[in-house]
């Protein structure tokens, strides 16, 4: 099996960017909130996030989809092949929206099946938003992104690679964490990264299917 990607392109300076490590500064700093023993990540890319948290000592098993990509186990996020609650936590970051939206409730259900406390996602949001970097005297930096509503959404067209996006027709934030909500997580954060927008960020607890509205109480 294959992905859309080749490999080459997450060794091109044009992919990881100065933004996109700020967006692995996250992942992996999520990660270690945590203070996992084990976790998984789906989804390799070039390996960078992977091998700096085992560098760190936790033991994180990765999973692909590519076997191009040498990662630990070759499989699907459809079909995650470990027992459930196998892992403290399972991270899939810039991945579910390489299937089609109808399999997104199917991928959260293989997530939240095989952690056991929390998962970490990021998924691309097309919302358009401007950066606000201001330095004040005696109060220090102020950084702050600021929406700005499109009177028209944008229709995505599946270019190759992404099958949809936060913010356009038919992929609203409200429906996206509507979705994430039923299949039994909680979203303790959910957030945009400054330098690089595109990428949103959740930060998800696992309960018990159905008691979100007790556990919210």
């Amino acid at each position: 099996m294959r992905s859309q990607v080749d490999p080459d392109q997450y060794y091109k300076l044009s992919y990881d960017s100065k933004k996109r490590f700020c967006s692995y500064w996250h992942q992996i700093n999520e990660v270690l909130l945590s203070k996992p023993e084990k976790v998984l990540e789906v989804g390799l890319g070039n390996g960078f996030v992977s091998e700096y948290l085992r560098k760190r000592g936790l033991k994180i098993t990765t999973l692909d989809i590519d076997k191009r990509l040498n990662p630990d186990v070759v499989g699907c996020v459809l079909e995650i092949p470990f027992a459930d609650e196998s892992f403290n936590v399972v991270t899939c970051c810039e991945v579910l929206e390489h299937l089609p939206y109808e399999d997104f409730n199917k991928a959260l259900s293989a997530i939240f099946r095989v952690s056991k406390s929390y998962a970490v996602l990021s998924i691309p949001e097309a919302s358009r938003v401007y950066r606000l970097n201001v330095q004040i005297p005696r109060v220090g930096e102020i950084k702050k992104l600021v929406s700005l509503p499109r009177l028209r959404k944008a229709v995505h067209n599946f270019d190759g690679e992404h099958y949809w996006e936060i913010g356009k027709v038919n992929y609203s934030l409200d429906k996206i964490i509507n979705d994430i909500k039923k299949m039994g997580f909680m979203i303790e954060r959910t957030y945009r990264v400054f330098e690089i927008p595109y990428h949103r960020f959740f930060v998800l607890r696992k309960i018990i299917r159905g008691d979100y509205g007790r556990n919210k109480k």
